[in-house]
């Protein structure tokens, strides 16, 4: 059974971070592969600087391309909006029933992870591979040496997207926070620069 880590995220712009991230998850877990599954923009939401969907799932694209264990996903674009994690993992498993799927997430999102929809479900039937994360506040305490929940102690990468479209937008030179094909595809697109 091939076991596969989730990593969600808008990636508005995949940085770095990201793939240090997903790297040092494959290399050093029991994963056998990492999704980078890009969350479709929420048509309730106001837009702000949100990229398309398709803009965004090609940047995934550009930077995984040589990383063979790391895979682009846009399997939220096909399901029913707004959607949640736990749809979106039930869905992933009957259409791969072979699979296993974990979730992958930073320290700060477990701290809040009790007020996500159905969360004892996604905890009985999936597992969560957390890496650290400079943050305040404190995991509740059922989370304490949970037996489905496993710690990767990964590099510690303050990195953020907003940050990126912010230096952009205020001509700061940001590519080395990119991968190069990212970086190229931004600045062919004038992207995050209004």
């Amino acid at each position: 059974m091939k076991n596969i880590g989730l990593y969600f995220g808008t990636f508005n712009p995949i940085h770095i971070g990201h793939l240090i991230i997903a790297n040092h998850m494959v290399e050093n877990s029991d994963l056998d592969e990492i999704w980078m599954v890009v969350t479709p923009h929420n048509p309730f939401k106001k837009k702000s600087s949100l990229l398309d969907n398709h803009h965004r799932l090609e940047m995934v694209y550009r930077a995984t391309e040589s990383y063979d264990k790391i895979i682009p996903s846009d399997i939220e674009f096909k399901l029913p909006q707004p959607n949640y994690t736990v749809y979106t993992l039930a869905y992933l498993s009957e259409k791969y029933p072979s699979y296993k799927f974990n979730l992958i997430m930073g320290e700060d999102n477990l701290k809040s992870f009790h007020k996500w929809k159905n969360y004892e479900t996604i905890l009985e039937l999936h597992d969560i591979y957390v890496y650290p994360r400079v943050s305040d506040g404190k995991i509740e305490t059922q989370f304490h040496n949970h037996p489905k929940i496993h710690h990767v102690q990964a590099p510690i990468v303050e990195i953020s997207s907003t940050m990126i479209r912010k230096g952009i937008k205020e001509e700061k030179n940001m590519r080395p926070l990119l991968s190069n094909a990212v970086w190229q595809y931004i600045d062919e697109m004038n992207f995050y620069k209004k």
